[in-house]
């Protein structure tokens, strides 16, 4: 799509303005891996919502708001693989940190609860078929 160079250049035009090590270059590598992940690109979202997460975390801390954002966009990319053993302490850490910076009842720790449920209602579902499809073969 159109979308993609206007997402690099807008990359390219933070890094050097405000340097790599700046909040708005990991919210530039989020936007390009969303983008990425909406049009099926896994591998090439992953590094990018990585990046992300690291430079939140060096810049920010570990406790503060945009790296529960990273670890639940991180979750999402691994959840949306199937890659649910992988997405579930991402989810979990994403959790911990929205209640603790952000309180119970924020909208961003809300949606980060639903979808650790909802993960874990996937990872049900699919148990379920899978012990389904063993029934149905003996």
């Amino acid at each position: 799509g159109d979308a993609e160079p206007l997402y690099q250049k807008a990359l390219q035009l933070t890094q050097r303005l405000l340097g790599e090590e700046h909040p708005s270059v990991a919210m530039s590598y989020n936007n390009l891996a969303g983008l990425y992940q909406s049009q099926g690109r896994y591998s090439d979202a992953e590094p990018l919502y990585q990046k992300a997460l690291q430079l939140y975390q060096r810049l920010l801390g570990e406790e503060h708001p945009d790296v529960a954002m990273s670890y639940n966009n991180l979750a999402g990319l691994y959840r949306s693989q199937g890659r649910y053993g992988e997405a579930k302490p991402l989810y979990q850490k994403a959790l911990q940190i929205a209640e603790q910076s952000l309180g119970v009842n924020h909208p961003n720790t809300i949606t980060t609860r639903e979808n650790l449920t909802n993960l874990g209602l996937t990872q049900n579902d699919q148990k379920r078929t899978a012990e389904d499809a063993e029934n149905t073969e003996e």
